[in-house]
């Protein structure tokens, strides 16, 4: 069964954990290893996440970064915006915008998990994406099997 890596690092750092995934080096995970997902799920994601911080209609799409490697996508800055504000967005509701986000990712099609697991990789990206710092020309990548 594939998976599907989220991590925060330079471009060229990227590239090279990129080269090692393709390989199949057998590297603990960088970030976030979500089994049996691919890219179009965290594209769902970042659809969701838009949506949960009223940033709807930016664009979440995936792009590739590199010739090096098709395996290799870079998450676009609104997306990675969307996803941090996720641990600290005030709604005007009683509900958790997170566990709100994490219940509907999980009701997608053909997701390998509950929203119980959902919610544990919507924080783990949530902070990874918070942690994103342009001016050390850091990125959210997206490796997927």
């Amino acid at each position: 069964m594939g998976f599907t890596e989220i991590f925060v690092a330079t471009h060229s750092d990227a590239l090279k954990r990129a080269a090692d995934l393709d390989s199949g080096a057998a590297a603990p995970a960088a970030g976030v290893r979500i089994p049996g997902i691919s890219d179009f799920e965290i594209e769902q994601l970042g659809d969701l996440a838009g949506s949960a911080v009223h940033a709807a209609g930016a664009d979440y799409e995936l792009a590739m970064v590199d010739v090096a490697s098709d395996s290799l996508l870079g998450v676009p800055p609104a997306m990675v915006r969307a996803l941090a504000e996720l641990v600290t967005y005030e709604s005007e509701g009683e509900g958790n915008v997170l566990d709100d986000v994490a219940e509907r990712w999980a009701a997608e099609d053909d997701m390998p998990f509950g929203a119980g697991e959902a919610r544990k990789y919507v924080q783990q990206l949530a902070e990874l994406a918070g942690s994103v710092d342009e001016n050390s020309r850091t990125g959210l990548y997206v490796w997927s099997s």
